[in-house]
């Protein structure tokens, strides 16, 4: 499968020199986790998805942040906002930058949340699907059956 290079990659590399935190939001399935795994292929990769890595984080915060291998991805830090806070006092402890990525479906509760939470710790990324500037410079042929589902 070929990655296609995304217009918001170069925002990305300069965030996470000048923030501790980069957050990534977007709809479903408009590529957040994919971009943050080909940015961050070293970092340690947690899912909430998992339903029961997210019990941990939901049920013992302690446990779930014990667990962590830092710096780290968090995919789909809606599900659990209440992380955000444990986020930040790890972020001020640590004084590094792009410690965590986080990703995120966008809701409006989330921006606020993260805004709010991490302010000045996190820099937020908004991921759209494929533009048409991106399909045509990744010469992507629709016309082939690996693209129709």
């Amino acid at each position: 499968m070929q990655l296609v290079d995304r217009q918001v990659e170069a925002e990305l590399k300069r965030c996470a020199h000048f923030f501790p935190v980069v957050t990534i939001l977007g709809p479903r399935q408009s590529g957040k986790t994919t971009l943050a795994k080909k940015f961050f292929p070293d970092y340690a990769y947690y899912n909430l998805e998992d339903p029961e890595l997210y019990e941990l984080a939901r049920n013992d915060i302690n446990a779930f942040f014990a667990l962590l291998t830092l710096p780290c991805i968090i995919d789909e830090v809606q599900r659990v906002p209440n992380l955000l806070s444990r986020i930040q006092v790890i972020v001020d402890e640590k004084k590094q930058n792009a410690i965590f990525i986080l990703t995120g479906s966008f809701q409006q509760e989330l921006k606020q949340a993260v805004s709010q939470s991490l302010a000045g710790r996190t820099a937020l990324l908004n991921l759209l699907p494929f533009s048409i500037q991106e399909i045509r410079s990744a010469s992507l042929d629709f016309t082939k059956d690996e693209y129709l589902y």
